[in-house]
């Protein structure tokens, strides 16, 4: 089992900035690929980022360049640092895990409870 907590959400004013952490425990030994998705009321989980175990990542075309996912393994957690954030980033933020790729794909076997992000114009 390996257990995830987000942290970090809030409220900020467009072009701000929000840095989202996630703890990981459990089956740490065995290192997980990660994600980070995001939902809103009524619509499907879209992922944001995710993370290779060699740190390889990738993003969602409406975030790149100005989001970026980073994980410190002698922390075990993963991080998304959010900048230039905008009304439209307002969103319930969950990290995922998963002992094989998922990408953006929301398949991963492990979820947060998940963090609140609020952009106001």
């Amino acid at each position: 089992q390996v257990q995830l907590v987000e942290s970090g959400g809030g409220s900020v004013q467009a072009g701000g900035s929000l840095r989202l952490s996630c703890a990981v425990s459990g089956r740490t030994y065995r290192r997980q690929y990660m994600g980070w998705f995001r939902q809103v009321p009524g619509k499907e989980r879209e992922g944001v980022a995710f993370i290779d175990l060699d740190g390889g990542a990738g993003y969602a075309e409406s975030v790149r360049g100005r989001f970026t996912i980073s994980q410190d393994n002698t922390k075990n957690t993963l991080y998304l640092q959010m900048n230039s954030l905008k009304p439209e980033d307002t969103a319930m933020y969950y990290c995922a895990a998963d002992s094989v790729p998922r990408w953006l794909l929301p398949r991963y076997q492990y979820w947060g409870q998940g963090t609140q992000v609020t952009v106001s114009s």
